[in-house]
């Protein structure tokens, strides 16, 4: 019996200080410049796990050694687990920068200018590879107000829309 509380209390504060494996993506097309701006919310101390497997080292998103270094490590990361093609071909994506938030980050990425009419294709794997209950939910918005959105996970790391 002492062993199902002390599973129970474990199980509590899991839940209460991190209850969830989740990030948030917005990809917005700008059709003034031919653009998707991108914003992605991820935990950093999450984050923090995936780049030290990633780069098999030792990565501090806080109080990084090397603030340069670390730059160029969440940008080969955050490039290879986000894809985006638009009607059938890739959208070539750079990383702008980020800031922290608290328990979270913002990373800001924007594509090449490219022509877009109605098919977007989203691979999102973040996070995937280090947490299996990982979700990301990504909110497109083309020519309106409201998004259209994903729910991406290990079993499904794209999805295609078309508007």
């Amino acid at each position: 019996m002492q062993l199902f509380y002390t599973y129970l209390i474990t199980l509590g504060w899991t839940v209460l200080f991190h209850p969830f494996f989740i990030s948030l993506t917005e990809i917005r097309h700008n059709p003034e410049n031919q653009r998707l701006e991108i914003a992605q919310k991820i935990f950093w101390d999450d984050l923090e796990v995936a780049l030290s497997e990633f780069h098999e080292e030792s990565v501090d998103f806080l109080n990084p050694e090397d603030s340069e270094k670390l730059q160029k490590q969440i940008e080969a990361y955050l490039l290879k687990h986000n894809q985006i093609w638009l009607d059938g071909k890739e959208s070539k994506l750079h990383l702008l920068g980020y800031e922290i938030e608290e328990d979270a980050a913002w990373f800001y990425l924007e594509s090449d200018p490219i022509n877009w009419t109605s098919e977007i294709k989203v691979k999102n794997s973040i996070l995937l590879k280090n947490f299996d209950t990982q979700q990301n939910i990504i909110h497109i918005y083309k020519d309106s107000k409201s998004p259209r959105s994903m729910l991406l996970h290990k079993e499904q790391e794209s999805m295609t829309l078309k508007f």
